[in-house]
């Protein structure tokens, strides 16, 4: 008898305690809500620098340091595929990793050995979905009249974009001197969403690839966790980190069934630019006039 009446008092205190962890959660949930944008009505975002744009219209939803100019790390691989598309290359030639792509910047790893070979188009995916900076190098250099030629292809793409804050030094993005702001990677995202290949390929959440020069796989995720999530619609996606860029984070995305560009520079911490797009997400949902397209 003690001994039930010792678990019938430990149901009872843990049944207690679930309930209090509950309602404290539900707490928590309803004061996240709240502070979640500014008096203004304005999302809080902790990314350094940030645009919200409509790409139907090129209006501004929501803006925070957008003509800071500062190094923009993988972001740098969309252009680089434009690059690569514009110049109707084959997609099925076969390029080898050599040494010369190897990271000597930042001394970054890859899992494409040296010496292997593979089809411009699984580089390109590769590149997109993975940021793998051994297959953005090898495309560069596999351009007609090589890594000079293309990076002055990527400037000159830049120019004609009208993108007069943004400078290119590599493919891949390792150099803190390739530069641009959130109000000229807005007209980039909103460029290269006009690819179908970018499109497919920077959200690809997962792919296997098999070595060219052997039978074994290997498989690659999106370095884009949102991708990878269930709840969101997202139609491009590319993400970007060196130390002087911080974590960084462009995309289309449909939000209340309207396409919505997002560029996040600078975030700190793992998940920053996760969370801020999440707001972003939240606030436009809750927002449905700031849609003036719609």
């Amino acid at each position: 008898m003690p001994r039930l009446i010792a678990l019938l008092v430990f149901a009872m205190l843990a049944t207690g305690a679930q309930a209090v962890d509950k309602a404290a959660k539900v707490r928590s949930a309803k004061a996240a809500s709240l502070v979640e944008t500014t008096k203004d009505g304005d999302p809080i975002v902790h990314s350094s620098s940030v645009l919200v744009l409509d790409p139907a219209t090129g209006q501004t939803l929501y803006s925070k340091n957008a003509d800071h100019v500062a190094p923009i790390a993988s972001i740098t691989k969309l252009m680089t595929a434009m690059v690569v598309l514009d110049a109707r290359l084959s997609m099925d030639e076969a390029i080898e990793i050599t040494s010369e792509d190897i990271d000597t910047v930042k001394g970054t790893g890859s899992r494409l050995p040296i010496g292997s070979h593979f089809r411009r188009d699984d580089l390109l995916r590769l590149a997109l979905m993975a940021s793998d900076n051994r297959a953005a190098s090898a495309l560069g250099r596999n351009y007609p009249g090589g890594r000079p030629a293309f990076i002055e292809a990527m400037n000159a793409k830049a120019t004609s974009l009208g993108l007069t804050q943004t400078h290119y030094v590599d493919s891949s993005g390792l150099s803190p001197s390739n530069v641009s702001s959130p109000a000229d990677l807005g007209k980039l995202v909103t460029a290269a969403s006009k690819y179908e290949v970018i499109k497919e390929y920077s959200t690809t959440r997962a792919v296997s690839v098999q070595l060219p020069d052997s039978k074994r796989k290997m498989t690659f995720v999106n370095t884009n966790g949102l991708v990878r999530a269930s709840d969101w619609q997202i139609g491009l996606s590319k993400t970007g980190y060196i130390s002087e860029a911080g974590k960084c984070l462009v995309m289309q995305a449909i939000i209340a069934n309207q396409p919505i560009v997002i560029v996040l520079l600078d975030s700190w911490g793992r998940l920053t630019r996760i969370g801020d797009a999440n707001r972003i997400r939240r606030w436009l949902e809750k927002n449905p006039s700031k849609l003036v397209s719609g």
